[in-house]
């Protein structure tokens, strides 16, 4: 059964940080490449950040560049989205998404929910 799992998300102050953790199974996670995406009441979901299988290569959205830090640990099967510098703009509902692009599959977590706010 393909799982995916985010953790981490809460409440925290402007400028604070946070770490969103998303622990995969169920496949050959280190095959995928994976996002983090966003999603706030009323508008459109939107690519924050993403990372090859390898963890070799990412990229991020201009809102959060410098900001924020996608990385992996394929030994664990987990993916990471370090979240520094927070903005009330950030609060979200955060989603891993693992694609195998060869293969044409690809998985959604739940979410976790992240809000910022004094």
């Amino acid at each position: 059964q393909v799982q995916l799992v985010e953790s981490g998300g809460g409440l925290v102050q402007p400028g604070g940080s946070l770490r969103l953790s998303c622990a995969a199974s169920g496949f050959t996670f280190s095959s995928y490449a994976m996002s983090w995406y966003r999603q706030a009441p009323g508008k459109e979901r939107e690519l924050v950040a993403q990372i090859t299988s390898a963890g070799g290569s990412t990229n991020y959205a201009d809102s959060v560049k410098g900001r924020f830090t996608i990385s992996r640990d394929n030994a664990k099967n987990t993916v990471y989205l370090q979240m520094n510098s927070l903005k009330p703009e950030d609060t979200a509902l955060y989603r891993c998404y693992g694609q195998n692009y060869y293969l044409g599959r690809n998985y959604w977590g739940q979410g976790t929910q992240v809000t910022v706010s004094s």
